[in-house]
């Protein structure tokens, strides 16, 4: 009994406390600073890729998105041209070890926007779970 009588109290400081002021917009305190580009030091695993696997993949597949279909030269001239990321279908982290790719089967172009939308699941999405989720939106 005592304790609900406790809890009870502790409910009743909280509930008859004064309400605390609203914070606006323009009361935010600009003299706060956020630091960034402080150096790191990073010890990271750094997988090969092939580079002749790469181009059969692109001779094969173009250099749209097969995932939203876009393409850099369209949109931004020479500056885009032959840009285009490369997804392994099987993570390569995953393997972890020297393997044949086939460049057909186990790699295809996408924008690094859908590059990054695939691997934010582990495995990664496939290029057509990722056509449908698009497709909803």
């Amino acid at each position: 009994m005592n304790k609900q009588r406790s809890i009870y109290e502790n409910f009743l400081e909280i509930v008859d406390k004064e309400p605390e002021l609203t914070v606006y917009p323009d009361d935010i305190d600009d003299s706060i600073t956020y630091s960034e580009g402080k150096a790191k030091k990073v010890l990271v695993n750094s997988y090969e890729r092939n580079p002749h696997a790469r181009k059969k993949c692109i001779e094969h597949y173009g250099l749209n998105c097969q995932v939203c279909d876009f393409n850099f030269e369209d949109k931004f001239g020479e500056l885009g041209r032959n840009f285009i990321h490369v997804h392994h279908i099987v993570d390569i982290s995953t393997i972890g070890n020297k393997y044949s790719v086939d460049p057909i089967t186990d790699l295809v172009p996408v924008c690094p926007n859908c590059h990054a939308m695939l691997h934010k699941k582990k495995p990664a999405y496939s290029v057509e779970e990722l056509k449908k989720i698009k497709k909803l939106f």
